[in-house]
């Protein structure tokens, strides 16, 4: 036909595009983990770890690596959109897949709303709501445009919360201020305590598993995936560690606990108060970031459940231009946009930490089923995870396991319901 256009790989069958590279998966990972919660995670890690924030910090790097080899490996044999969710349903049955993705959904879902409020608080307090739901907007205009150009933004965000957070830590460690018996462990630690740290913590490495979500959108992923995820952790870590000790040698773990904003009180207490504005952009900047990879990641897993008919099949389809799951980044934008103007999830998303954990605990029960020829890690790194998982979820103030526990509770219930349904019919 005149002027048709020939169909590239993946519009025919509904599959996404490969496009994205080593260095675009490391940069989508490092966007999701070098977020908004770096601003904010060590005052209340502090809180429960006191002097044993580092151990903390250690005990949550060290159940991510596994979750992230798990991840990594699974990601490789099964290269589709959905992470957990595809490796849970083709390894372990479909109601594991299923439960890992509504945890993931619905717990992300709220995620966004609270990331997107945290930009407007930043940007502008006084129109807080305003400015999140202008945020979700853009972001998904931007991720409806392509995930090419989701990772051009996402560069430029990294580039920039790196520069804020170097900024930050040059200014404590090189501080008259600093004092580095303030990173010593005192009597104060208790094993609760680091665990609960860790449990905070954790989730500031959590965003690797949007490597793997994508995919079915990344360019030979057998070699990609297990080199940019570990990459992506490693960089993160060592940013983590490095402003972990520079706060805690400017604040102590009394001044870290007791703050309200932690690098803005760190660079006022390293004698340099014209930092703390700086770091409120940087906040900012890299809570933007964090919505960015939340909505890709909370799409593409829409999609995949859509596959499989668990939410509306309509919600599967892929763009024939941009190659994106467009109206599942629609319906993902429309929900986060009213609840970020409607409802005060901040400080009720203590369920979406548990699911993570539940997440990746199904996540490293998938990946003890590998064998040696389908690239199995070492037998421990997955029994590690899923251990490490199950007690730092349970570390968790208790208010946020009963809010996991009932959001699990609510999507089994569905499942049998639809089951149910399916089976007389």
């Amino acid at each position: 036909m005149s002027g048709s256009r020939a169909r590239t790989p993946g519009e025919a069958d509904g599959r996404l595009r490969r496009r994205l590279g080593t260095t675009d998966a490391v940069v989508i990972g490092l966007g999701s983990m070098i977020g908004a919660g770096v601003f904010a995670a060590f005052a209340p890690a502090a809180r429960a770890a006191g002097s044993g924030l580092l151990p903390g910090l250690a005990l949550a790097a060290v159940v991510a690596y596994c979750n992230a080899t798990s991840s990594a490996r699974l990601a490789a044999r099964h290269p589709q959109s959905g992470g957990t969710y595809v490796y849970g349903r083709e390894r372990l049955g479909e109601f594991w897949g299923y439960l890992a993705g509504w945890g993931f959904v619905v717990g992300k879902t709220a995620s966004c709303a609270a990331m997107a409020l945290t930009v407007g608080l930043y940007a502008w307090p006084e129109h807080a709501r305003a400015v999140a739901v202008a945020a979700v907007v853009a972001l998904t205009a931007v991720n409806y445009a392509g995930v090419r150009k989701a990772v051009r933004l996402t560069r430029a965000i990294v580039a920039v919360v790196l520069a804020v957070l170097a900024a930050v830590v040059v200014a404590c460690l090189t501080s008259g201020e600093a004092d580095a018996a303030r990173l010593e462990i005192g009597s104060d630690v208790t094993v609760a305590g680091v665990l609960q740290a860790a449990g905070l913590l954790f989730f500031a490495f959590a965003g690797y598993a949007r490597i793997a979500t994508l995919g079915e959108e990344v360019r030979d992923p057998e070699r990609t995936i297990p080199r940019a995820i570990p990459l992506a952790l490693g960089i993160t870590l060592v940013v983590y560690a490095a402003v972990a000790v520079a706060a805690l040698a400017a604040l102590g773990p009394g001044g870290l606990a007791g703050a309200d904003a932690p690098l803005a009180d760190a660079a006022r207490a390293a004698g340099v108060p014209e930092l703390a504005p700086v770091v409120r952009v940087g906040a900012a900047v890299a809570a933007l970031g964090s919505l960015l990879a939340l909505i890709l990641g909370v799409s593409r897993t829409t999609l995949a459940m859509a596959r499989d008919r668990h939410l509306p099949p309509a919600l599967s389809a892929v763009h024939p231009r941009t190659g994106v799951p467009h109206r599942a980044e629609l319906v993902v934008g429309a929900v986060v946009a009213v609840v970020a103007a409607t409802a005060d999830v901040r400080g009720a998303i203590g369920f979406s930490s548990f699911g993570v954990l539940t997440y990746y605990a199904i996540a490293n029960a998938s990946a003890r089923t590998l064998t040696s020829a389908e690239g199995r890690p070492p037998r421990v790194v997955p029994v590690v995870g899923l251990v490490g998982c199950a007690v730092l979820a349970l570390a968790l103030p208790a208010a946020s396991v009963v809010a996991g526990c009932a959001v699990l509770a609510v999507g089994a219930a569905v499942y049998g319901v639809r089951r149910g349904l399916a089976g007389r019919r």
